[in-house]
């Protein structure tokens, strides 16, 4: 048990089983249905308080968050915290992303940061939480102690988390309010949830009442730790005690037994609730929506989706919705929540399928593709160039300035008039000598340049560290490996009409030579080969050639720290992005996506390759 005061952070379990919490404002929100008890309804809409939530819902008698356009399932927690640690205080640190926003810490890491930053620490190594991080509190940067990366990191004040007193069990079920199912009823809930019960209810009482037939009448089992919530009254059913619990026998009629209730039902949303609407023929106890026939189901749902848009709830998708079913299937998903909303066993929906791979294809419907020669290609290790020196290279692409603006280098952030910030000694280049880049017409000190080619892949060219222009033919330092590509006879989604360019990437573990980050320790090769798709279209295959030049120029992958796994020396992605989905998009890496051919032709572009260097090989 937990004793006196505590905070209430509401948390998510996110796909690396780490617990991701919930904001301020989002727990408060929770909390409030939560502490409402049944007449609530049972589901938390989260859009409703944040707009970026929206297609999100919590059940909470199963603890579960769902997304209804992908149908995906994640459990929840109601975690307590001291008051006197950051939720209690409104604190909340957070990380800077690739793309410039801020992503908040997890609640442990948070709560960690905050107590050294009170207690006035320079810094704080997070090793012992497990996580390969310090915080330097100077800078306010986190530092990957593998890596050196370093991120911008903030502390911001929020909303206090809500507050609970007295004792608490570390685990609670829904409802939380032991009496909160033997209080009387009070007025009808006008959420959009409690609108579409009543309406439901309604409907079929008014309508079709004398179609239906009286279902059997079960005894409420609660699980462990739930409260016992009292069945629709009717003939035979005793009177309730305090708690709440029926006293003595239930008498049903004879049916066939009913399928234990479904984990996403609804708690409370059985005949007799509050949100029972006047006139209801309570003999009849739960109505049997099953009974009813196609033109009632229509009517019924054609009713909840004006309910349901008006609100600005999302609603479920019934593309998302498979297997047979004596319904209709474009009423599937509608008459999935108006089963649930009436207490009956229903599966809601089916999460999607995760499609990585096409049919089996035989070898004789593997074709080459028209147009690009050959179908592999192969990379080995790089030879390094010898006979030029940094300074004959930059050579090609700098004009000496003799008189220097009053301006920053950017590259030691020294002024141009002074010498440079760099200490290490350069061979014949003096530290005062300023040059321009001849295209771009960004001045740097020349010192400072040929200390950032001495840092870099060393391969003849120059990427501006101001603009990103490139100087010269870019290379990078992808491991040996092999490109496979060919036509399939299957079309991805959102493009019928071609077939499909398939790419297989094969890259063995090995060792790491002095172009890598940790020259002779060996490298991991997870996932390999790794397959990917293009459309077979005019811009598809134009990927593909530039793609070819890519891998040849070895900037398909690097070896580097992995942004999912964590694992450090393991090969990686390198900013030129692939879909590896073949027939749906629930990672954000297949298709459909209109936009994608073009990201990642601006994607090519930014390494250098574009449409005049297509031609070097095909």
């Amino acid at each position: 048990m937990l004793l006196a005061s505590a905070v209430v952070v509401w948390e998510w379990l996110n796909e690396h089983g780490r617990w991701r919490p919930y904001s301020p404002a989002v727990s408060h929100h929770i909390e409030a249905v939560v502490r409402a008890g049944p007449r609530a309804g049972g589901s938390v809409v989260l859009g409703q308080v944040d707009s970026r939530l929206a297609p999100y819902i919590i059940d909470l008698q199963s603890m579960n968050q769902f997304r209804q356009d992908t149908g995906t399932l994640r459990p929840v927690r109601r975690n307590y915290y001291d008051p006197s640690s950051a939720p209690g205080k409104g604190v909340v640190w957070e990380w800077e992303t690739d793309n410039g926003s801020w992503t908040p810490y997890d609640m442990e890491v948070g709560i960690t940061i905050q107590h050294a930053y009170e207690k006035q620490h320079p810094w704080i190594d997070l090793t012992s939480i497990g996580f390969s991080y310090v915080i330097d509190f100077s800078t306010m940067g986190q530092i990957n102690r593998q890596t050196q990366r370093q991120r911008r990191v903030r502390r911001r004040l929020d909303l206090i988390y809500p507050m609970v007193t007295g004792s608490l069990p570390k685990a609670q079920s829904w409802p939380a309010n032991p009496g909160s199912a033997a209080l009387p009823p009070g007025p009808p809930c006008s959420c959009p949830q409690c609108v579409l019960v009543m309406s439901v209810k309604a409907a079929v009482v008014n309508g079709s009442a004398g179609s239906l037939q009286p279902p059997v009448a079960r005894k409420n089992v609660a699980p462990s730790g739930a409260v016992k919530l009292p069945p629709p009254p009717g003939p035979g059913t005793k009177p309730l005690d305090s708690t709440g619990t029926i006293r003595g026998p239930i008498k049903s009629a004879p049916s066939q037994p009913m399928r234990r209730q479904a984990s996403g039902t609804p708690a409370g949303a059985t005949a007799g609730s509050p949100a029972s609407p006047p006139g209801a023929n309570v003999k009849t106890g739960r109505v049997a929506l099953a009974t009813l026939n196609r033109t009632n189901l229509q009517r019924l749902a054609i009713a909840q989706s004006r309910v349901l848009i008006a609100s600005g709830v999302p609603t479920v998708p019934v593309k998302n919705l498979h297997g047979s079913s004596p319904v209709n299937p474009a009423l599937a998903g509608i008459t999935g929540i108006l089963m649930s909303a009436a207490g009956l066993p229903v599966c809601l929906t089916r999460p999607p399928k995760l499609v990585l791979h096409p049919p089996p294809v035989s070898k004789s419907e593997i074709k080459s593709i028209p147009g690009v020669s050959n179908t592999s290609r192969k990379t080995t290790k790089k030879q390094a160039k010898k006979g030029k020196t940094p300074e004959e290279v930059l050579k090609k692409y700098l004009q000496k300035v003799r008189h220097p603006p009053d301006e920053d280098c950017t590259i030691c952030m020294e002024r141009l008039t002074a010498s440079s910030g760099y200490k290490n000694p350069q061979p014949t280049v003096k530290p005062d000598l300023v040059g321009k880049l001849s295209r771009c017409g960004h001045i740097f000190h020349i010192y400072c340049l040929v200390a950032m080619y001495n840092n870099g892949n060393k391969d003849g060219s120059l990427q501006c560290p101001t603009c990103k222009t490139i100087y010269g033919v870019k290379t990078g330092t992808q491991p040996p490996g092999k490109m496979e590509y060919h036509l399939i006879p299957h079309s991805l989604p959102g493009h019928p009409d071609c077939k499909t360019i398939r790419i297989i990437y094969s890259i063995p573990p090995g060792v790491q030579g002095p172009e890598h980050p940790n020259p002779g320790k060996s490298f991991s090769a997870r996932g390999f080969p790794r397959h990917c798709y293009l459309p077979d279209s005019e811009k598809g295959r134009k990927v593909l050639k530039l793609l070819l030049v890519a891998w040849d120029r070895r900037l398909i992958f690097a070896i580097g720290t992995s942004s999912t796994t964590g694992e450090s020396d393991t090969v990686i992605w390198n900013e030129v992005h692939h879909k590896t989905e073949f027939g749906s998009n629930l990672t954000g890496h297949g298709y459909p996506d209109a936009n994608y051919l073009d990201n990642v032709l601006a994607e090519l572009a930014a390494q250098g390759i574009s449409d005049s260097t297509a031609q070097e090989k095909d």
